[in-house]
């Protein structure tokens, strides 16, 4: 697993402000909330995955995209990422311990949503 990095931590006594723009912790808000973040945060959830997995595994999401959502969650320190020397490249991403404790909360919203959506008429 490659190095997990740990989020700053504010001087001792104090939180961040996340209603400050200067605030570390907002950007991670951000990134998590983003259009694509929280499908990456959930798809990672229980498995760990290979580009092409992931990106096969959240419909609509292009390259680009996925590859600028997983580097902002790596910065982070939500992410995980490995690159196998082999030719070409395979790169795995997982959740780190602190990638883990914030999309548990997520998963569990899924969770309720989709338990509580009136069943889908096909």
């Amino acid at each position: 697993m490659a190095g997990s990095m740990h989020p700053r931590q504010p001087e001792a006594g104090k939180r961040y402000d996340v209603f400050h723009t200067d605030c570390p912790a907002r950007d991670v808000v951000d990134h998590v909330t983003s259009r694509w973040g929280v499908w990456v945060l959930i798809s990672l959830r229980s498995n760990n995955l290979r580009f092409y997995e992931l990106r096969d595994s959240i419909q609509g999401i292009s390259e680009k995209m996925l590859a600028q959502t997983l580097r902002a969650l790596v910065q982070d320190g939500l992410v995980w990422r490995e690159v196998e020397p082999t030719t070409p490249p395979q790169v795995t991403y997982g959740l780190t311990d602190f990638g883990q404790d914030v999309g548990e909360p997520l998963t569990e919203l899924f969770d309720r949503i989709t338990q509580r959506l009136p069943p889908r008429s096909e």
